[in-house]
């Protein structure tokens, strides 16, 4: 059997690691444009190719070691540089694969586990990444049913929707404002019907709630 090849994909522990920072600074790049639009979104999660990481470089500060690349391609079994993203092969995640073979995801998971499936072709951020064709021949010598029209949809590309950049956002920015935090209020024991109708109001109004007991004054 022909070892399998895989182009060169980073997600953002793999651009953490390259460039020597903390994962939460390459998921800022992504937020305030740095990156680039990913190259492949499979499961939700971005990925980008080597030679668009590598365009990052130079600037900023920011620096690629010999050493630091040398790791990353070392991890990556059959690696090839890819320079355009219309050559990226089928390249399918757990929501892919569970569309694919008409299961739920928390399946693919099981079968991940159980070794019930191909191992994952490559492992970025923690997450598996298959080549479709390796699912494809797996499901094959395993008798699975594969849907044809799925098959169809993932070789053109239609994989599961990126997830949002930054955080999400509030229902202040949504144009759905919240009333205006009410000021703290201590009760004492005899008011505890005060404290009820007090506490009913806040959580209403969709608040948090902290209760600290103090002491009574003696």
């Amino acid at each position: 059997m022909a070892a399998v090849r895989i182009p060169y994909l980073l997600g953002h522990a793999e651009i953490a690691a390259l460039y020597g920072v903390k994962r939460q600074t390459s998921q800022v790049w992504r937020t305030d444009g740095t990156l680039p639009e990913a190259d492949l979104v499979a499961s939700g999660n971005p990925y980008w190719l080597l030679l668009t990481v590598l365009q990052l470089a130079g600037a900023g500060g920011r620096e690629v070691t010999p050493q630091r690349l040398a790791e990353y391609k070392a991890g990556i079994r059959g690696g090839y540089d890819l320079e355009r993203t219309e050559r990226l092969p089928p390249i399918v995640g757990i929501k892919e694969v569970a569309r694919l073979l008409g299961k739920d995801q928390q399946a693919i998971s099981r079968w991940r586990n159980r070794r019930q499936i191909a191992n994952a072709d490559v492992i970025l951020s923690r997450s598996p990444l298959w080549l479709l064709e390796t699912v494809l021949a797996d499901a094959a010598v395993r008798g699975r049913v594969v849907l044809p029209h799925e098959v169809e949809l993932l070789r053109a590309g239609d994989h599961a929707p990126q997830k949002p950049r930054g955080r999400r956002p509030t229902p202040a920015s949504a144009g759905h404002l919240k009333p205006g935090l009410p000021a703290a209020r201590a009760f004492t024991n005899a008011e505890s019907h005060a404290a009820a109708e007090f506490l009913a109001a806040v959580l209403a109004a969709g608040h948090a709630v902290v209760i600290r007991p103090k002491r009574g004054e003696r």
